[in-house]
């Protein structure tokens, strides 16, 4: 059976996977999906030094203390940055990844490159997060989920760490230089990150590119689509 550490996105948590996660388990399959410092159950550690390194390192000592090898490492969103340099401090326990409708910059770029959003109000800035209120998110980033599952998402959703929501210039440099066996997920339905990022990452790494149709949430609309990418 394969070990899974799933990587969330902006303004989720952990639990962001969890029908995903119970079609895994349900298989035989080790799997973790810890939330982010600053995220979901952990906002109340909000603070300055919140970085996608500070948040690859602690993935790395989850994967060491659990004793994990042959991992695959999924990211999602925001979640790609975290995989890039995650991959660079503990490739050697690390099988595969996988991009699910991630965000994956190449050296000299910055997330505002990637996902664009004319038409989407301003983020709310606080001294250290990022965030819309919740009838924002409602017809904006989480418009794709529907009815008591919609709601459960809102009652979650928490402000995203400004350290999370960006890499820092050089950050994720290493992760280029290296060779990773790789599978970038596209979903259809999800308008960001465009087709062309997604297609250019799995060029550039390599890598198998897959679709499936569903919008930028699959763990939560179509876990059953979802768990199958992840075991392929």
């Amino acid at each position: 059976m394969t070990s899974y550490v799933l990587v969330h996105g902006s303004f989720v948590g952990g639990w962001i996977w969890q029908p995903t996660v119970k079609l895994l388990r349900a298989a035989g399959h080790t799997v973790h999906a810890p939330s982010s410092d600053g995220c979901a159950e952990r906002k109340g550690a909000l603070r300055a030094g919140i970085t996608v390194t500070a948040a690859a390192q602690e993935l790395a000592d989850l994967m060491f203390y659990e004793d994990l090898k042959d991992v695959v490492l999924v990211g999602t969103s925001t979640g790609g940055l975290i995989l890039e340099k995650l991959a660079t401090l503990a490739g050697d326990r690390i099988d595969r990844l996988v991009f699910l409708d991630a965000l994956v910059p190449m050296p000299g770029e910055s997330i505002k490159d990637l996902d664009q959003r004319p038409n989407a109000p301003p983020y709310k800035i606080t001294e250290f997060t990022r965030g819309q209120t919740r009838d924002e998110m409602a017809n904006g980033l989480f418009v794709e989920l529907k009815g008591a599952v919609k709601d459960w998402a809102l009652d979650r959703a928490t402000p995203h760490p400004l350290g999370l929501s960006d890499a820092q210039p050089g950050e994720l440099d290493a992760f280029w230089k290296g060779t990773w066996k790789a599978t970038v997920v596209r979903c259809t339905d999800s308008p960001n990150p465009p087709e062309s990022h997604q297609r250019r990452t799995a060029e550039k790494l390599n890598a198998r590119y897959l679709e499936i149709k569903a919008g930028h949430y699959p763990m939560l609309t179509d876990p059953k689509d979802t768990a199958r990418v992840l075991q392929g």
